[in-house]
């Protein structure tokens, strides 16, 4: 994966402190696949300068995520996603997140919204729940 394009959206003011924001987005973005083992974040700078955060800040996402197991320090390259971040923990909190949605998901339908209008409710569920 291209790591250019990854922008983390930070909310300084919802209450998260930023460097949880930032580890809950990258675990979000690993566990629905659109991180895959291999891929690397973007340097510690390029998010500092990118998103307006303190440098220091960001390393400490990434140091909570390399303990997590979910990326890994690759000398002179940076921090990659691990090859075990799509099992163990991080795989059942995903398989867990699923079986809560699936029941919603179906409900929803059965009210007769679409697919589209269920992805609405469900990021403004998130954003709520980000405050």
């Amino acid at each position: 994966m291209d790591t250019s394009p990854l922008q983390f959206d930070i909310a300084p003011s919802s209450g998260v402190p930023i460097y949880r924001q930032i580890v809950d987005q990258v675990v979000a973005l690993v566990a629905g696949g659109r991180l895959t083992p291999g891929d690397f974040l973007p340097s510690v700078r390029q998010v500092a300068q990118t998103a307006d955060v303190n440098p220091m800040t960001v390393s400490k996402a990434y140091g909570l995520l390399e303990s997590d197991g979910v990326v890994e320090r690759i000398r002179g390259q940076g921090m990659c996603v691990s090859a075990t971040a799509t099992s163990g923990p991080l795989a059942e909190r995903r398989e867990q997140a699923q079986q809560l949605l699936a029941p919603a998901i179906h409900r929803a339908r059965l009210l007769g919204l679409t697919d589209k209008q269920i992805r609405a409710l469900f990021e403004a569920s998130l954003k709520d729940s980000a405050k």
